[in-house]
């Protein structure tokens, strides 16, 4: 996802892929649901529910469209932090 994301969502991506935080012994992750919110044109925000084995996590997202009409992340959080780590 690195390759497709700008900004504060290059990092926030870079500091979560160390934490894995959907692997788990045996489970896959699963997309339950999946909801968008355009903002403007061109600017998405997004949610999903993601569910490994008996564990399901909320993650947000917000994908900004490029001069070249790609899609990228420009931010995203996992259970209300960018960081990967359950909040307090």
């Amino acid at each position: 996802m690195l390759n497709h994301s700008i900004g504060e969502g290059y990092q926030q991506l870079v500091e979560l892929a160390p934490v894995a935080p959907f692997r788990t012994a045996g489970a896959r992750p699963v997309v339950r649901t999946c909801r968008a919110h355009p903002l403007v044109p061109g600017i998405v925000e997004a949610s999903a529910c993601i569910a490994t084995g008996d564990r399901v996590r909320a993650m947000a997202f917000r994908l900004e469209q490029g001069p070249d009409l790609r899609w990228r992340c420009a931010a995203v959080e996992l259970d209300g932090r960018h960081d990967g780590r359950p909040g307090a």
